[in-house]
């Protein structure tokens, strides 16, 4: 613990047995503020019963892997979720009933999804997500800087790769991206995107901003944002090259939330560029 910490941070990690859930066991036992209380996985994992720090492979924890959400007897301040759409609705619900803070970094969340973590934002510290690196979110905030600076005459595009096993397309990255141009260029992106193209599909229209996704291997995560105009490109670009970045980025996410008024941040919150 250090010097400028009294008592540490107390997590509940949820997906405690994915990779990102270990990732995340990992990198709040290296940290000296924070402290793992609790880890949950789904009913029917197979981890269950297990030691989150072994399976995180850091040695005991003394912390089980369980299925249902603590009880009082656990102490916890904010919780961090990377895992689907369901869970998250589902935890946001719990987090906000024990008004702990809630770190949510699930992408794949539909537009009720979202309406649904924001109703949870007025009982709660929520911090919600698309990527929590530093890097993307520097990204974004430039993103929205030259969208803002060029005329619709430059066509957007977002192209993103993950590796084979992502199971939802766009990325959140890529929508982050994409929420970053269209508020550069003061339109909604729902009204304005195309993410997919097959056949005749006639002549770019002029504003709208296109997404292209693809799958492969085991890329962690690229995303570029290319402006294209007429005889020149700029394009702006982030690699990610070691999924431990995401996990750094929400246990520094969790230590900002303590004693934050309950509503909805974001990273840019967190990162101060918002």
């Amino acid at each position: 613990m250090s010097e400028h910490s009294a008592h540490p941070l107390r997590l509940i990690v949820t997906g405690a047995s994915g990779r990102m859930g270990r990732m995340l066991v990992k990198a709040i036992a290296d940290h000296p503020d924070t402290l793992l209380v609790a880890a949950l996985d789904a009913p029917n994992s197979a981890f269950l019963g297990q030691d989150a720090g072994l399976l995180a492979g850091i040695g005991a924890s003394g912390v089980i892997i369980g299925a249902t959400f603590p009880d009082a007897s656990v102490k916890a301040d904010t919780m961090i979720d990377f895992t689907i759409p369901a869970a998250t609705r589902l935890y946001a619900s719990e987090a906000a009933k024990h008004h702990i803070a809630h770190i949510i970094g699930t992408t794949g969340l539909s537009a009720d999804d979202l309406a649904f973590i924001a109703e949870q934002a007025y009982q709660t510290c929520i911090i919600r997500s698309g990527n929590m690196s530093l890097g993307v979110n520097l990204l974004a905030a430039m993103v929205q800087k030259v969208a803002a600076a060029l005329d619709p005459s430059f066509d957007i595009e977002i192209v993103e790769m993950h590796h084979r096993m992502k199971s939802d397309a766009p990325s959140g990255t890529a929508y982050l991206l994409g929420e970053a141009a269209a508020a550069g260029r003061q339109i909604a992106l729902e009204d304005h995107s195309i993410r997919s193209r097959d056949g005749e599909t006639g002549q770019r229209p002029e504003g709208t901003i296109g997404f292209a996704t693809l799958r492969g291997g085991t890329v962690v995560g690229d995303h570029s944002v290319i402006f294209a105009g007429n005889g020149e490109r700029i394009t702006l670009s982030h690699h990610a090259e070691d999924r431990s970045l995401f996990a750094s980025g929400a246990v520094k996410a969790a230590l900002w939330s303590k004693g934050r008024p309950v509503g909805l941040y974001s990273m840019m919150d967190v990162l101060g560029l918002s």
